[in-house]
């Protein structure tokens, strides 16, 4: 009998309109033949599951829904691809623990640790992973210009603590820039991260477990003329995707390890990218993404096919073993 499963989009936050072009990516990677595939669409107003054009309320209590025919619905596995919260943050995540419902990507601690950006690069330099100097600041913190620019230098990127996307990122060159772009970012969350800039060569490398064991994904070089990997770039086709990344053996080996230790470190489940800053041999983190955008020329999709894998088979090898663990 086919496991009936959600494909989950949506969110509280902005990314909602990258959440929905992932939702149809992973929908069309579905093996249709082996399960019955809905989306759900979860916002702070609904819940609700779309079957043949139609939508239908979710009862949050036991995760289903009664479809036109009086059919009950009942959800056997979660496909979470909300970017930001309460998808990304491990919120979901604890309501479908406690409904018992196996679901595709990291568990609370390990999404909720990655979410906050400070935290997490935080959590990883205490392991000898490099990181880029940062400053946190929250609502309360008052933004001392001077302080911040002795302490990083300029430029410094400026960005929300909680999210991603590039939304309300900002690469700030002068000093007189400096509270606006704070101030944008905390139109987007409630805690502000500023990093000191790095130059180097972006990389991107994606890793995901079965019960097969680890697999780490070829590596992806992004090349833009943009001031940095911004929305435009990475949604608007205004940069170079090349994936493998042209960098030696080497250091493509040592950026996949480093992926590898990071994906236990955190306790990862599914599918996760790292992204990192090359400068010369030396990789530095960036963020990690237990969320990874899934359209069709996303990257993780670019690596899977890269390596000569199928989206199909990794999906489906995911959920059979969160299914039957």
């Amino acid at each position: 009998m086919k496991k009936n499963v959600a494909v989950v989009w949506g969110g509280y936050s902005s990314e909602i309109v990258i959440s929905e072009k992932s939702a149809a990516g992973i929908y069309s990677f579905m093996d249709k033949e082996k399960y019955n595939v809905y989306k759900v669409r979860i916002d702070r107003t609904s819940w609700e599951a779309e079957n043949r054009g139609c939508f239908y309320p979710v009862d949050k209590n036991n995760f289903n829904f009664t479809d036109g025919d009086g059919r009950n619905i009942l959800f056997d596995f979660a496909y979470i691809t909300i970017h930001g919260t309460p998808g990304e943050d491990g919120t979901l995540q604890g309501y479908f623990d406690m409904q018992g419902i196996p679901y595709s990507n990291c568990g609370v601690l390990a999404s909720a640790l990655t979410f906050n950006k400070f935290t997490c690069n935080s959590f990883l330099k205490n392991f000898g992973i490099e990181v880029a100097d940062s400053i946190l600041l929250r609502k309360s913190d008052s933004c001392q210009t001077d302080k911040i620019i002795s302490t990083l230098g300029l430029p410094v990127f400026v960005k929300p603590n909680l999210g991603g996307s590039s939304f309300a990122t900002t690469k700030v060159k002068e000093s007189s820039q400096l509270g606006n772009a704070v101030g944008e970012a905390f139109r987007e969350a409630h805690e502000v991260i500023i990093e000191s800039f790095l130059q180097g060569t972006e990389v991107t490398c994606g890793c995901f477990e079965t019960h097969k064991g680890i697999t780490v994904l070829p590596l992806t070089e992004v090349v833009t003329s943009n001031e940095f990997f911004d929305f435009d770039a990475k949604y608007n086709g205004q940069v170079e995707e090349i994936t493998p990344a042209r960098l030696s053996q080497k250091i493509t080996l040592a950026i996949q390890q480093e992926t590898e230790r990071i994906y236990r470190l955190i306790g990862a489940k599914g599918i996760i990218r790292v992204d990192y800053i090359l400068i010369g041999d030396r990789p530095v983190l960036l963020e990690v993404n237990t969320t990874p955008g899934m359209t069709a020329t996303s990257f993780i999709p670019q690596q899977v096919n890269a390596a000569g894998l199928s989206m199909t088979d990794i999906i489906t090898e995911i959920i059979e073993t969160e299914l039957f663990q």
